[in-house]
């Protein structure tokens, strides 16, 4: 190439390209320092975008769906409370119960401790609640009218007996929590003297109300009540293990908390399971797109000298066109 042309000088347009460059290199790698990222624009990187976006997606995802975990053993913590405290009344009734096969106790206040525990009972059921959502069965609001004048209602509400979490990225991940389908019930059942009404299975509903229509008027009427309140036939569970309105109510508590147990252990595992995932989703995202700040320095360092280095040297190019006035003396 001449050196003697001046309407192009090419050695200034080439220095001005590197300048360029060295410009461009240096601004891409100062974003990448200011963002800590890899990749600033889908142009970075076009499959490595793609990919992270699509497994920072499952990461948001499955931490909704860690969230709901929690919140199902929460809500199983407050049902377990519950029945283990129906359960020790239960309990405590069938001791009343021995009790009252003892001619020297007093058996007129032995029935009124059992219709106090079973109404209790019957509290408890209509009062678990998580989020204001039942959780041991389907309830109405009050059924009579009360001291406090509070108002009535005949319809029962929604059904609580299955409870349906996510319990990961895809929507079909789920699990659902039944434990309360042997003591909730399609229809509603009127349990005596408890000032509600609730929708149980009917073996519950005969136990209960078997506890709140105990006579008490003398120890004669009271030991008969109790004596056949060990051994009531009414019920519907059909169950040949099980012959008494006690041992079929805690054989239908016993299966709930067996759920609960059960149920709580897959959460644990699926928490587990999350956890890991989690974290491996998390390191490839990170890979993809967290930039390494070390090496970006180094090029963010190389093209300032470089930019320097080309801007001395397209000044010197785009003076070298004056040599050619050393012609014309």
């Amino acid at each position: 190439m001449s050196s003697f042309q001046i309407n192009t000088n090419i050695g200034a347009l080439d220095a001005y390209n590197a300048l360029n460059k060295a410009n461009s290199e240096g601004m891409k790698a100062q974003l990448r320092l200011a963002s800590r990222k890899r990749i600033n624009s889908v142009a970075d990187d076009v499959s490595g975008y793609n990919v992270g976006k699509s497994l920072d997606s499952k990461v948001q995802l499955m931490k909704s769906a860690q969230g709901n975990i929690g919140s199902a053993k929460n809500m199983l913590s407050t049902a377990e409370s519950a029945l283990q405290q129906i359960k020790d009344k239960l309990t405590q009734i069938r001791s009343y119960v021995a009790d009252a096969t003892d001619p020297t106790k007093d058996r007129t206040a032995l029935a009124d401790n059992i219709k106090s525990l079973g109404q209790e009972i019957s509290n408890i059921m209509y009062s678990t609640k998580f989020n204001n959502t039942q959780l041991l069965s389907g309830a109405s609001a009050l059924s009579s009218v009360g001291a406090g004048g509070v108002g009535t209602s005949a319809n029962l509400g929604s059904l609580a007996n299955s409870f349906t979490f996510q319990t990961g990225a895809d929507s079909f991940d789920r699990i659902n929590l039944d434990f309360a389908a042997g003591l909730a019930s399609t229809t509603g059942t009127s349990i005596s003297n408890s000032g509600f009404s609730l929708s149980v299975a009917s073996d519950i509903a005969t136990a209960l109300n078997s506890f709140a229509s105990l006579t008490t008027t003398d120890d004669a009427t009271s030991a008969q009540e109790i004596a056949n309140l060990a051994s009531v036939t009414s019920m519907t569970s059909g169950k040949a293990d099980v012959s008494s309105a006690l041992g079929k109510f805690e054989k239908i508590i016993g299966d709930a908390l067996g759920k609960i147990g059960n149920f709580q252990q897959r959460l644990d595992v699926k928490d587990e399971y999350l956890t890991s995932a989690i974290s491996n989703a998390q390191s490839s995202v990170s890979r993809l797109f967290d930039a390494d700040m070390a090496m970006e320095q180094l090029n963010a360092t190389k093209a300032q000298i470089g930019g320097q280095v080309a801007t001395s040297m397209l000044s010197q190019l785009n003076s070298a066109p004056q040599n050619i006035l050393q012609l014309f003396k």
